[in-house]
């Protein structure tokens, strides 16, 4: 790891939504979140009413069995998906009256994701692959006005904090997979969100790259303050976290 830290951007205009009076200190929360599926005309329940809440500065791990619910708590979280019942407050700000172009700039500004099986573009290089985020934020003239050349300079900056700065050009075929899972941690970071949601980020790695892939996260959390939720089966890698929750039965509640 570099001693450089992870680098913050200015940052641009508010995001979209309205504020609920909620603390400061809250950067993403849920309050009653129910989701049901049509299973063939048979309603099939997922959540039940789940409620959680995440402070900037925390990390928090959400555990359960296989088919729990975990990812689909987390698209919500991620506003992937909308609830059937129930809300969630980015920011303090409540996202279920926004309008998909509202909810699409959130997610691009406010709310980083991490998967276990990275959803990485294999023909863009690593730093292109950190960049999307920004490309897909900016309009065209303004990234060849200039904002492409901050972005970029941003993405180096953010490699050189991760450790793969001398894999810049390389494609992500060529990279292990602890490399592929910080280039798409880089990738979360770019837009400098409050929020990073890892769905099972080191589902795909041996126990070692694991650890060094916590241990990522950790100094995320540490030095620049953001809100992180891991979702994992893993008990050793939920224990890493400062608080864990088990989702079962379609509830959330503290981990014992």
């Amino acid at each position: 790891m570099n001693d450089a830290g992870i680098v913050a951007p200015s940052r641009g205009e508010a995001a979209p939504g309205g504020r609920t009076g909620r603390s400061s200190d809250e950067a993403i929360s849920c309050r009653g979140l129910k989701r049901c599926f049509d299973d063939g005309g048979v309603k099939l329940w997922i959540l039940r009413g789940a409620d959680l809440s995440v402070r900037r500065g925390e990390m928090m791990a959400i555990v359960g069995r296989s088919g729990s619910g975990k990812s689909t708590l987390l698209h919500l979280l991620g506003l992937l998906d909308r609830p059937t019942e129930g809300e969630v407050f980015i920011e303090g700000r409540a996202a279920g009256g926004l309008s998909e172009r509202e909810r699409a700039a959130l997610r691009n500004t406010r709310i980083g994701f991490v998967f276990q099986t990275y959803h990485l573009m294999p023909e863009f290089t690593v730093l292109e692959n950190v960049l999307i985020p920004a490309m897909v934020h900016e309009t065209p003239f303004r990234w060849l006005a200039g904002a492409g050349k901050r972005h970029r300079a941003r993405a180096g900056e953010i490699l050189e904090a991760i450790g793969l700065r001398d894999a810049a050009r390389k494609l992500p075929r060529t990279l292990s997979g602890g490399e592929r899972q910080r280039v798409a941690i880089g990738r979360a970071l770019m837009m400098d969100p409050d929020v990073l949601l890892c769905d099972e980020p080191t589902g795909n790695l041996d126990p070692k790259t694991a650890g060094t892939i916590m241990d990522l996260l950790e100094e995320i959390r540490e030095r620049r303050g953001k809100a992180i939720v891991v979702v994992t089966h893993d008990e050793k890698v939920a224990r890493m976290a400062g608080r864990v929750l088990r989702l079962s039965d379609g509830t959330l509640s503290p981990d014992d």
